[in-house]
C-alpha cells in the first residue's frame, strides 16, 4: 500500500499544479472580462455624453441663430421702396454707402471677396440685390478691426468689403435696405447682421450669382 501512495503522489502532483494553473487562467479571464465590460460602459458613458453635448451645443447654436434673425439689430437704419433698374451710370444715392436703388448692370464678385481699394457702388449695390452684405471702413478704422472684419469676410459667401472712405462712421455694414455703424469688429452687432442678412429676407433676387460678375 505505500508502494501505490509513492507511485500516485507524482500523478497528483501533476493533477494538482494542472488545476491551479486552470483556476489561474479561469481568474485572469474573468479579470480580463470586468476590464473590458468595465471599459466598455465608460466608451459608451462617454459617447453619450459627448452626444449629449454636441446635440445640446446644436440646439444652443440654432436658439442663437433664431434670436439673432428675428431680433431687430440695434441702430439699424432702414431703406424701403428701393428702385432696382439697371443704369449704366453713376448714381447720386441718399445715403452713403448705398444700400439699394438703380445700379449696374454687372455685380460685384462678393462670393467671401475683400477688396483693398474702393469698389464702384454700382457694381456693389448689384451684389447687395444678391444678398450680399457689404463690410466697409474708412482710414481711421483701427487696422486690427479691419483685419478681423475681413477674415469674417473670407469665411462667408455672399459678402464682401472694400473701403469707403467719403462714410460717416469708421465701420459700417450694409445688405439690402439694412445698415449699422459698429463700434468694432468683436460688436455683437456684426455677427448678428451677417446672420440675419447673408442671404436675408430683405434679398430681392435670393440665390443669384456672387460670382461671375466683376472683381478689381
Amino acid at each position: 500500500m505505500a508502494s501505490a501512495k509513492k507511485q500516485d503522489t507524482p500523478a497528483a502532483a501533476r493533477r494538482a499544479k494542472l488545476e491551479e494553473a486552470r483556476r489561474k487562467e479561469r481568474a485572469r479571464e474573468r479579470r480580463n472580462r470586468i476590464v473590458t465590460l468595465t471599459a466598455s460602459v465608460a466608451v459608451v458613458a462617454a459617447l453619450v455624453a459627448g452626444g449629449g453635448y454636441l446635440m445640446s451645443a446644436a440646439d444652443d447654436k440654432e436658439k442663437a441663430e433664431t434670436e439673432a434673425k428675428s431680433s431687430p439689430v440695434r441702430g439699424e437704419r432702414t431703406w424701403d421702396k428701393l428702385t432696382q433698374n439697371h443704369v449704366d451710370k453713376q448714381v447720386d444715392y441718399p445715403m452713403n454707402p448705398p444700400v439699394g436703388g438703380d445700379h449696374n448692370p454687372v455685380w460685384m464678385n462678393c462670393n467671401a471677396d475683400v477688396y483693398p481699394k474702393a469698389i464702384p457702388k454700382e457694381n456693389a449695390v448689384h451684389s447687395l440685390e444678391h444678398g450680399a452684405v457689404w463690410v466697409t471702413y474708412t482710414g481711421k478704422a483701427k487696422p486690427a478691426a479691419v483685419e478681423k472684419l475681413g477674415e469674417r469676410v473670407k469665411a462667408t459667401p455672399y459678402s464682401l468689403m472694400s473701403p469707403v472712405e467719403d462714410q460717416a462712421a469708421p465701420l459700417m455694414l450694409s445688405a439690402w435696405g439694412k445698415q449699422v455703424t459698429v463700434t468694432s469688429a468683436t460688436d455683437a452687432r456684426v455677427a448678428q447682421f451677417f446672420t440675419k442678412y447673408v442671404q436675408g429676407p430683405q434679398t430681392p433676387e435670393p440665390g443669384a450669382a456672387c460670382t461671375g460678375g466683376i472683381a478689381q
